[in-house]
């Protein structure tokens, strides 16, 4: 057999999928101020948002969320910070981290990722259950009132 034949070849390894936001790797994002971040990357109402000012408990979020990545051991995932910041929008220091989001009565666990950035942590929180729509249930219909309860 010749060394071109594709059973004896090695496997060819697939190269390590980078983080893109808009076109700009996450390194580079991270390099980035608050105003090269918001410019060109985020959504009107979100730039609104910047331009007003951000509140100081967001900060404090963010300070919370880098520490506990800071804390944790390489590979492990970080302890996750519970918050009832729904309206937070995810920023590129977020990335990598685990938060636990208020849905108004449970805790979900979620944790960010570089496709999250510029989204709002409420979107990845459903704060009601969805409706599944079945039959009908006893006496909601005339007809129904003479089925068995089985």
């Amino acid at each position: 057999m010749s060394s071109t034949d594709p059973a004896t070849a090695p496997a060819k390894k697939r190269p390590f999928k980078k983080s893109i936001y808009r076109g700009i790797e996450l390194d580079k994002l991270l390099e980035l101020n608050m105003e090269e971040m918001v410019g060109p990357s985020l959504l009107k109402t979100k730039k609104r948002r910047f331009k007003r000012g951000i509140h100081q408990k967001y900060d404090r979020l963010v300070k919370k969320l880098k520490t506990s990545v800071k804390n944790c051991a390489y590979g492990e995932k970080p302890k996750a910070v519970r918050t009832h910041l729904r309206n937070c929008i995810i920023m590129p220091e977020m990335v990598g981290s685990v938060c636990e989001i208020y849905s108004g009565k449970y805790w979900n666990n979620v944790e960010i990722k570089s496709d999250m950035i510029g989204h709002y942590l409420a979107e990845f929180s459903m704060s009601y259950k969805p409706i599944r729509h079945g039959k009908v249930g006893h006496g909601a219909t005339r007809s129904s009132k003479f089925t068995s309860l089985k």
